[in-house]
């Protein structure tokens, strides 16, 4: 009688041993996964798995922002062209750092490495401009490239001439104007979105501290969205006046990691 009790006590404690060790591993009855949510944020490692695929065969307009010789030719630049919703002059020169590196220099670095990391991953590129000596083009010529060129989304990049008190990024959507279709500005919202997303996690550049609500800023007064016919947004990607932006902004290995980061981005949206 003893000796059955104690091989009863003895197996009970082997089952209650090998529960309690299924439970620590895992085991037991099998759970459901958690549901993944489109808000849950890709890793950068998931964004550069995505680009092979998700970039292949996409038309993807580029658009450096202002050019080198604006500044020589202000009857050209000058010049009211319709926006859309009213007249505006054609280009800018650009905003420049304290130490005189211009704006239209870096949009045309950054857009160059973008367009070779896009093109290695099977994207059909088109830039709005084809160096950084020329004039313009004007901002509706630059919609109007995108447009002919049956974009799949097209991309302005530029970087802001604010206070150097103001720092970080900050995405421009465009506003509600006649002629947009409720799918182009729907979008152009996700394509902001996620790159507001990428650019903040491969830059750690903050949001902007004076533009836009958790940087992005609808607006319906720039041409280059206003007659876009594709999903369209501009990135202003820091703020030149501003010490800690324009330092890393004028880092040739940070604009590659700038341009890694709007790869990711476009590539999440594709995906």
């Amino acid at each position: 009688m003893r000796d059955d009790r104690r091989n009863s006590m003895f197996f009970l404690t082997l089952l209650v041993t090998s529960i309690a060790v299924l439970t620590a591993c895992g085991g037991g009855a099998a759970r459901r996964p958690a549901k993944e949510t489109s808000s849950a944020p890709r890793s950068a490692e998931e964004d550069q798995r995505a680009e092979p695929t998700a970039l292949r065969g996409r038309v993807i307009v580029l658009d450096p922002g202002h050019n080198g010789a604006n500044w020589a030719h202000p009857s050209v630049i000058n010049a009211k062209v319709d926006v859309g919703n009213g007249r505006k002059e054609c280009d800018t020169t650009g905003t420049a750092s304290a130490s005189g590196y211009t704006e239209h220099a870096y949009t045309w670095d950054v857009s160059v490495r973008l367009r070779k990391i896009l093109r290695a991953h099977g994207a059909k590129v088109v830039m709005t401009r084809n160096n950084d000596t020329g004039v313009g083009p004007c901002i509706n010529e630059r919609a109007a490239i995108g447009n002919r060129s049956r974009a799949d989304v097209a991309l302005s990049i530029h970087a802001d001439g604010a206070p150097k008190s103001d720092r970080g990024f900050h995405i421009i959507e465009p506003g509600p104007v006649k002629g947009h279709t409720k799918k182009f500005l729907r979008n152009s919202r996700r394509l902001g979105l996620v790159l507001r997303s990428a650019f903040l996690r491969g830059t750690n550049i903050p949001y902007s501290t004076y533009a836009g609500k958790d940087a992005i800023d609808v607006r319906d007064d720039l041409g280059g969205l206003n007659l876009s016919t594709v999903p369209k947004v501009f990135i202003e990607t820091g703020n030149m006046a501003n010490p800690q932006d324009i330092a890393k902004l004028s880092d040739p290995s940070f604009r590659q990691r700038i341009a890694q980061s709007l790869a990711n981005g476009l590539a999440t949206y594709f995906a």
